[in-house]
Order: structure tokens, then C-alpha cells, then sequence
């Protein structure tokens, strides 16, 4: 037997009075998570749903998340974590293609209605038999007529229910990727998969405490902040502070009230702390002594930014890489380690990564390739896509679709997404590169390039820029200082201000659709 549920269990049983999530006021022991989770296990098993189901869930970072996600683990069936701003018509997408048999969904705010928007989902999906609503309040009565309610669901079941014996390759999760060509596809991540890559992420942090503090601003139906916070979290018996829409000014109070000892994000992240005006009222030099731990990934960490978080907060950033499909975590920068800036750091303990050309052979080093990997951390596969998972398990290695390389001590680079490399004139142009260099410029604060078509080029480079607070710089003078620190193909002919980029909800720039503008 192996189940994910057990990072739960195990902790509840070793130290059950320990605070497992704060959220605002509320503080849940690992007992009392534990025995909510054993409710929803109650109620899901009541209605006939167990191993061999999927359950699908829509919440934001509350303590229902984890409640919720341990509770469908313990009855054995698999989680299917949805993003909290898909709409109705792509919740349908989502219940149908993953053979939902229930649905949890949070009711919301009058901002974000996701209980209408997960209901009208789900009426849309024939074969879902089961809608839950989660309320803010769990006594409350559903906002919707005729629905029942999470509390309503738990309400008179016991809070013991030992998870159900799964195998280690039953898929324990399902994560669907963005969906970037085509129709978003899930990744089966099995107990296996999910337990090996918590564990080895608790190992790399290496932390000198045995009450860690986690504060977790990365949307938990992620991968990020699943499996390198709330599965690695719950593993090392920490304190889970939950902040559902991350903002530096909330992240910051949280980081001073709680004592936070791990902080992870992704760099817009960093970036927006580093930046944020009303920083200077917290205490920062205790934030400084209470953090022990900042680990990036999703995207690259611009070095400029890095240097200056690091500076500013006394704590040294370790970048990671990896992807859904590799349960993420692939690389790391040990601690143990030293840390260089620009990297994302070794293999992780049990993966083999490699850097290919178009035919799998082995690129020298230094030499940009496709980056392959295999171990532990690899999914099972697309969910019903036999033919996505033979293209992307070639040869046995799975075919990320990211550009890298290895330095003389074995550490990975990442240049860019397949897809994002722009090609003028004949030259390939990595956009990462272009943006580290415009982030060195006095004026600049952040940066995302892409390509646009050109038509004797093919592609143009085009930068988008945000200013830093006060400073002030045109275009034309943008295009001009690249023109004089880039090489002549690869510096942006283009530049347009703005005061913000389109993200995703872990915080990524959205280059596809300033592609598409």
C-alpha cells in the first residue's frame, strides 16, 4: 500500500496538537485537518465513489484545499485540482475529460462567483453525479437552491477513516497543463510520483528547524505549491499559513505575524515584494532572521532581481525547474550547494536529465538543446492520450519542450520554451536572454519579449516593458541602449511601455497573449 493520504496521517498521529494551517484567525491542528479529511472521505465512499474515481476541485488557498485533497486520497479515488478562474464552459471540459464522478467547488466572492460558474460547469458534465458547494461558512446553506453543501456532506460522519490501501502507481492526482497548443491535457501523477518528489524536496530544503513555517501564496491547484509546499509541508510537520491571492503587502504582514520560515513563489512574486512602496513599515530585519528558506520556480528569475531580494531580506533564493508532468520538481539549487545565479541547479536525487539535439543525441556542453529527463518524477502519462504521451516519452526520456544547457560543473540552464524562441532572419533569439539584458537598465523594472511577425524578417523582437517607480525613459531611448548592449539580431526593435503585463494566477507573464495582440 502507498497513498499520498499517509503525509497527513503520519504527521496527525506524531504530532496532533501541532497548528497544520493558519489561515487569518484560524488555527486547525494536525488532528483536527486529519479528521476532516476523514469526513470527506465518509461522505465520498457513501456515495459509492472510491478507487478508480476522479474527484474533481475548485478552491482558492483556504483550509478547505487540503481538507478537501486528503480527504478524496484517503478514499482512495484521485484528485483532479482545477484552476479557480476557469469558466463554466472549460469547468465542463475539465469534469468530462477527467471522468469526474463529484465536484467540490468554493462558492466564492460577488467578484469571482466560481459556485454559480462550477454549477453551470457541472450541469454541463452528464456524467459528474455529485456537486458539492464549499461555503465560507460551513454551516451556511448553499447559495444555490437545490445544491448540498460541504458541511452539509460531512455532517455526521466519523472523524476516522484510515485511507484506503492504494498501489503506488494508482494515479493519485490529475493536473492539467495550461494548454498552451490545444486543448489542455492531464497529467497522471500517481502516489508514487507525488510522495518520492515531497520527500525529496523536504530533503533539498534542508532546514535547521523542526517547526517549520510555510507560507503558501501559490494557488494550491498547482503544482508548485501542492507538491513544494502543501505535500512537502505536511511531510516535514510544518505550520501552513495560507494566503489565497497573493499581494506584498498582504505576504509581508503574514510573514511578520507568523514567524515565516519558507517562502516560495515564482519571480513576478519576488519581484513585487522587492518592489512594493509600503515595505518599510514592516519589521523587515525579522523577517530577514525568521526566513530561512526562499525557493523560486515557474519561470525564470531575472539575476538583477534575485541579487536584490537577496540582499535586501539576508536569504539566499533557490531556483528550481521542473514541470506538471514531472510531479514538478526536476532540478534544484541545493543549499549544500553553490548557488548560481541564472541556474536552476542539479538533478534531484533519482532523475536523469539530459540536454538533446532534434535526434536525442547528447549536446556538448554549453551547447543549447532540448532538456530530457526520467526517475521517479515522471507521470504515467496524458490522461487518454496514448498518442501525446508516446510523442512526449521518447526513447524512454520525457521530451520537455525547453531549451537548455549544462555548465562544466553539471549545473542547467534553462534558454527559453520551445515555443518561445524567436527565429529573425535566420538567428535564433532567446527571450530570457533579451530580458535579463533590458532589466539592467537603470529605468527598467521588468521585461517580457516575444516575437512578432515581420515580413522580411519572419520575427521582429519586441519588448514590453514596466518602468520602475520615478524613473522615467522613453521607447525610442529603450531601443537605442539595446541597440548598444545587445547583439545587432537579437536587441528589441520594438518597445512598448505599460504599467502591467497579463499573468496567469501563479503569477507567470502570459506571452501568448501579448503574442496574440
Amino acid at each position: 500500500m502507498l497513498n499520498l493520504a499517509v503525509l497527513l496521517e503520519e504527521s496527525a498521529r506524531d504530532v496532533p496538537d501541532r497548528v497544520a494551517v493558519i489561515f487569518n484567525e484560524t488555527r486547525l491542528t494536525y488532528a483536527q485537518v486529519n479528521g476532516a479529511a476523514s469526513q470527506v472521505a465518509g461522505a465520498l465512499a457513501q456515495r459509492g465513489i472510491g478507487p478508480g474515481d476522479t474527484v474533481a476541485l475548485s478552491c482558492p488557498n483556504l483550509p478547505y484545499f487540503p481538507i478537501i485533497y486528503y480527504g478524496i486520497l484517503k478514499a482512495g479515488a484521485t484528485v483532479v485540482p482545477l484552476n479557480v478562474l476557469l469558466k463554466p464552459r472549460e469547468i465542463a471540459y475539465h469534469l468530462e475529460d477527467s471522468d469526474a464522478k463529484a465536484y467540490f467547488c468554493f462558492q466564492g466572492t460577488p467578484d469571482l462567483p466560481m459556485g454559480e460558474m462550477g454549477y453551470g460547469g457541472f450541469q454541463q458534465a452528464a456524467a459528474c453525479e455529485h456537486f458539492f458547494m464549499i461555503t465560507a461558512d460551513p454551516a451556511a446553506p448553499s447559495p444555490i437552491e437545490g445544491t448540498i453543501t460541504l458541511g452539509q456532506a460531512m455532517y455526521g460522519q466519523s472523524p476516522a477513516f484510515p485511507a484506503v490501501a492504494t498501489a503506488a502507481d494508482d494515479t493519485a492526482v490529475i493536473l492539467y497543463t495550461s494548454g498552451t497548443t490545444g486543448q489542455p491535457k492531464g497529467a497522471e501523477l500517481s502516489h508514487s510520483n507525488m510522495l518520492m518528489n515531497a520527500r525529496v524536496c523536504a530533503d533539498n530544503l534542508f532546514l535547521q528547524s523542526e517547526h517549520p513555517v510555510h507560507l503558501i501564496t501559490l494557488p494550491l491547484f498547482h503544482s508548485f505549491g501542492q507538491t513544494c509546499q502543501m505535500n512537502t509541508g505536511f511531510y516535514q510537520r510544518a505550520s501552513l499559513s495560507l494566503l489565497p491571492r497573493f499581494d506584498p503587502d498582504a505576504a509581508l504582514a503574514i510573514m511578520e505575524r507568523d514567524n515565516v520560515s519558507v517562502f516560495a513563489g515564482v519571480p513576478t512574486m519576488y519581484w513585487a515584494i522587492l518592489n512594493h512602496p509600503g515595505a518599510e513599515k514592516y519589521d523587515l530585519a525579522r523577517i530577514a532572521d525568521n526566513m530561512m528558506m526562499a525557493v523560486s520556480g515557474g519561470s525564470a528569475m531575472p539575476v538583477e532581481v534575485m541579487r536584490a531580494f537577496g540582499e535586501k531580506f539576508t536569504v539566499k533564493i533557490l531556483e528550481g525547474y521542473g514541470l506538471s508532468e514531472t510531479s514538478p520538481v526536476a532540478t534544484f539549487n541545493r543549499p549544500d550547494r553553490e548557488a548560481k545565479p541564472g541556474s536552476v541547479g542539479l538533478p534531484i536525487w533519482g532523475v536523469g536529465v539530459r540536454v538533446v539535439d532534434s535526434d536525442d543525441n547528447d549536446m556538448p556542453q554549453g551547447e543549447l538543446g532540448e532538456v530530457v529527463m526520467r526517475g521517479h518524477n515522471i507521470m504515467k502519462g496524458y490522461y487518454k492520450r496514448p498518442e501525446a504521451t508516446e510523442e512526449c516519452m521518447r526513447n524512454g526520456w520525457f521530451h520537455s519542450g525547453d531549451i537548455g544547457y549544462f555548465d562544466e560543473e553539471g549545473y542547467l540552464y534553462i534558454a527559453d520554451r520551445v515555443k518561445d524562441m524567436i527565429i529573425r532572419g535566420g538567428f535564433n533569439v532567446y527571450p530570457r536572454e533579451v530580458e535579463e539584458v533590458l532589466i539592467t537598465h537603470p529605468a527598467v523594472s521588468l521585461a517580457a519579449v516575444v516575437g512578432v511577425p515581420h515580413d522580411s524578417h519572419g520575427e521582429e523582437v519586441k519588448a514590453f516593458i514596466i518602468l520602475k517607480e520615478g524613473q522615467d525613459a522613453t521607447e525610442e531611448e529603450i531601443v537605442a541602449w539595446s541597440r548598444e548592449n545587445m547583439a545587432s539580431y537579437k536587441y528589441p526593435r520594438i518597445v512598448e511601455i505599460r504599467t502591467a503585463l497579463p499573468m496567469t494566477a501563479t503569477g507567470k507573464i502570459l506571452k501568448r497573449e501579448l503574442r496574440d495582440e
